[in-house]
C-alpha cells in the first residue's frame, strides 16, 4: 500500500468515526476482504472508536490492528449491558483474528437426568437437551463421582436402559433385573415402587445437583418427625438413613457460611498473552459450581475488559440467575439488578481468595502441560522471569559461576562453572590453580581467577556471559566488579547468592550498591540458583580433593628428572619403601629397573647429602 491509499484509507475511516453517535453499542472492524477482525464494545461509539485514530496512540499492537482495518460498522443498543451480550455473541459468531480466543481446555463430564417415564441418572460428555436436563460440568471428575454415588445411595435411580412406559407397567411386560435383587434399585418397571415416589426422589436429586442440599435436608427432618408423629417409625427410619448419609456429605463439602446463597464469584488471573477467568457459584452456603476458562489475548486487553466478558459467557453458560457477583476489582454494573462485591474480609474474601488460587492452579496446571510437551519452554520462561527480576538488558542464556576451595590457603583451587538456558554445560567448566595468592585470601584468589578468565576470552574472542553469579555476598560481588569494570572495562552483570547465619542461601543480591531482590525461597528460579550453587561448589571441592590427594600421594622418587611412574611404581613393588630403595646397591636397582635407570636413581641419592 503506498503513502497515499494509505492516507486515503484513514481519511476514509476516520469520516466513518465522526458520525459515530454517542451512545452504547457495539463495533465491528473488517479488513481488506471484508472480513470482521475486531468486535468491540462502547459506553460511548463515538468516544471509544475515535480512540484508535488518535495521534498519540503508543501500543504497537493497536496500531497493527489500525493497520488492517478498511471498513467500520456498528450496532446501537439501549444498554450497556445489550452492547456487552452483543460483542460476546458476536466474537463467538465470527470468531475475529484480533479478538480473544476462547479456549475450554477440555470437555468437563456432566450429569444428566433423562426424560424419561422413570427418568435415569448418569454422567455423561455429550449434552444433548431433548435427553433430558444437564448439570455440571465437573471439572473434579472425583467431586461428580461422589455425588452420583450419594443419589444412588439414597434414592436407588434405575440404571437399566430399557425404555420404559407408564402401559408396559401396567400389562406387567417387565420383569426386574440383578439390581433389584441386590437392593440397589426398588423396581418400578414392575411397579414394586410407585410412580409417585420414584419421581419425589427424583425431585430431590435434582435439588441436590442444583446444590440446595440444606433445603432437601430441612424437607427430610419434617417428614422424618411427622412419620414418627404418625408412628410410621421404619419409614422414618428410612428417613432417617438418608438424612445422615446427605448430612455427612454436606459437611464433608466446602462449607462457606449458611448467610450466603446464590453467589457468583470470579476471579481473574493473567499474564502477557493469557488470562484464566475462575467461576465459582454458591447455593445454600455450599461451593457447587467451580470452573475455569481460558482467554488468548490479542490486544493487550485489561483484566476489568476479560472479566466482564468471562462474566457474561459463563453465566450465560450455567444459567446462573444469581444477584450478587464477588470480583477483586471494581467493574461497572452494567448487569441489571445485579450487586457487585469487592469484599476486604469475612466468608466472600476466603471465597474471592478460593477462586483466585483455582485460577492460579489453572494457570499452573496449564503451563507444566505445556513445559512437557516442550520442556525448553520451562527454560526460557526461567530466563525471562530473571531477565525480569534483575532488569538484565538481554536474556540471560550464558551465566557464569566462581567459587574458591582450600584449607588454611593450602592447595587452593578455584572453579568457573557454565550454565547455558539454564541447564549445566559442564564441557565448558574451568579449573584453576591459584598461583599468585599465599595463605587462605579469598577475595585476592577470586580477583586472580576472575581476572584470568575474562582475560583469556578477550584475548581468544570468546563470547562473554550475560551474567555472572558469585558464590558469596556483597563482598565477592564486589572484588569481581572491580574486575570486570574497573580493569577490564566490560560490561556485564553480577549477582551474588547470599548465606544466613545457618549457611543457607536466603537471597539474591544484584546492582551496586547490591539491594536484596525480592524471589521466593520456594520457587523455581530459587531452586534454579541454588543448583547452580551447588553445582560450582561441588566441581570446586572435587578439585581440591583432587589436588590434596595428589600431593599426599607424592613421593621424593616423582622428584627425580628421568624417572617416570612406570620406574617409580616398579621400584616402590619391588623394595617396598623410599628408604629400601635409597640405601639399596646398583646392582639391586639394576635387577629391578635396568642398568641406565638404576644408575640414574642411585646418583640422585648418593651425590647429595641426605637430610
Amino acid at each position: 500500500m503506498t503513502k497515499e491509499e494509505n492516507e486515503k484509507r484513514l481519511e476514509y475511516l476516520k469520516g466513518i468515526v465522526r458520525r459515530l453517535p454517542d451512545k452504547p453499542g457495539s463495533y465491528q472492524f473488517y479488513d481488506h476482504e471484508h472480513t470482521i477482525i475486531y468486535v468491540g464494545k462502547a459506553k460511548n461509539l463515538k468516544s471509544r472508536v475515535s480512540s484508535y485514530f488518535h495521534t498519540e496512540v503508543d501500543r504497537y499492537k493497536t496500531k497493527v490492528l489500525v493497520s488492517k482495518i478498511y471498513d467500520i460498522s456498528y450496532t446501537v443498543v439501549n444498554t450497556e449491558e445489550d452492547a456487552l451480550l452483543l460483542e460476546n455473541n458476536l466474537i463467538k459468531k465470527y470468531n475475529p483474528r484480533y479478538n480473544v480466543l476462547l479456549k475450554d481446555g477440555k470437555t468437563y463430564p456432566s450429569i444428566c437426568i433423562t426424560n424419561e417415564y422413570f427418568p435415569r441418572i448418569f454422567k455423561t460428555r455429550t449434552i444433548n437437551k431433548k435427553w433430558g436436563s444437564y448439570y455440571g460440568p465437573y471439572a473434579h471428575v472425583s467431586a461428580m463421582y461422589e455425588i452420583l454415588d450419594l443419589i444412588k445411595e439414597l434414592y436407588h435411580p434405575r440404571t437399566c436402559r430399557q425404555p420404559i412406559t407408564k402401559e408396559g407397567v401396567k400389562t406387567g411386560k417387565y420383569r426386574v433385573c440383578l439390581d433389584y435383587h441386590i437392593k440397589k434399585c426398588k423396581g418400578p418397571c414392575t411397579g414394586k415402587q410407585s410412580y409417585e415416589d420414584y419421581q419425589k426422589n427424583i425431585l430431590q436429586a435434582r435439588e441436590i445437583l442444583k446444590g440446595n442440599t440444606r433445603q432437601v435436608l430441612r424437607d427430610m427432618k419434617e417428614e422424618m418427625m411427622k412419620l414418627a408423629e404418625e408412628l410410621r417409625f421404619e419409614e422414618a427410619e428410612e428417613i432417617k438413613r438418608k438424612y445422615m448419609a446427605l448430612d455427612g456429605f454436606v459437611s464433608k463439602s466446602e462449607v462457606v457460611s449458611h448467610t450466603i446463597n446464590n453467589v457468583d464469584v470470579f476471579s481473574i488471573t493473567s499474564d502477557e498473552k493469557i488470562a484464566f477467568i475462575n467461576y465459582i457459584h454458591v447455593s445454600n452456603g455450599s461451593i457447587n459450581q467451580s470452573f475455569t476458562i481460558e482467554y488468548k489475548k490479542k490486544l493487550n486487553e485489561t483484566d476489568e475488559e476479560l472479566l466482564q466478558l468471562g462474566i457474561i459467557e459463563l453465566r450465560e453458560r450455567f444459567k446462573s440467575d444469581a444477584k450478587e457477583i464477588i470480583v477483586p476489582v471494581e467493574l461497572p454494573e452494567i448487569l441489571q439488578d445485579v450487586k457487585y462485591t469487592i469484599p476486604k474480609m469475612g466468608d466472600k474474601k476466603k471465597l474471592l481468595d478460593l477462586s483466585i488460587m483455582n485460577g492460579k492452579q489453572y494457570k499452573f496446571d496449564r503451563l507444566k502441560q505445556a513445559e512437557k510437551l516442550n520442556p525448553e519452554q520451562k527454560q526460557v520462561r526461567l530466563m525471562k522471569e530473571l531477565q525480569l527480576k534483575l532488569n538484565l538488558p538481554t536474556l540471560p542464556y550464558h551465566i557464569e559461576c566462581f567459587d574458591n576451595s582450600n584449607i588454611s590457603g593450602t592447595d587452593a583451587v578455584a572453579a568457573c562453572i557454565v550454565f547455558k538456558k539454564m541447564k549445566p554445560a559442564k564441557s565448558e567448566y574451568k579449573r584453576y590453580n591459584i598461583k599468585t595468592v599465599v595463605g587462605p585470601d579469598d577475595y585476592a584468589s577470586m580477583k586472580e581467577v576472575v581476572g584470568r578468565r575474562y582475560s583469556r576470552l578477550i584475548e581468544e574472542n570468546q563470547p562473554l556471559p550475560d551474567l555472572i553469579v558469585a558464590d558469596g555476598g556483597k563482598g565477592q560481588m564486589e572484588v569481581i566488579r572491580e574486575v570486570i569494570q574497573d580493569e577490564l572495562q566490560l560490561d556485564i552483570p553480577i549477582a551474588g547468592l547470599a548465606k544466613n547465619d545457618k549457611h543457607r542461601t536466603n537471597e539474591l543480591l544484584y546492582g551496586f550498591p547490591p539491594l536484596s531482590v525480592q524471589l521466593k525461597t520456594d520457587s523455581e528460579l530459587f531452586h534454579v540458583l541454588t543448583q547452580l550453587q551447588d553445582e560450582v561448589h561441588r566441581f570446586a571441592i572435587k578439585f581440591h580433593r583432587e589436588k590434596r590427594s595428589k600431593r599426599a600421594l607424592h613421593s621424593e622418587l616423582d622428584d627425580i628428572k628421568g624417572i617416570g611412574p612406570k620406574t617409580r611404581d616398579g621400584l616402590l613393588n619391588g623394595l617396598k619403601t623410599v628408604k629400601n630403595i635409597r640405601e639399596a646397591s646398583v646392582v639391586q636397582l639394576a635387577a629391578i629397573v635396568g642398568p641406565s635407570k638404576a644408575a640414574i636413581v642411585y646418583q640422585h641419592f648418593h651425590d647429595r647429602p641426605e637430610e
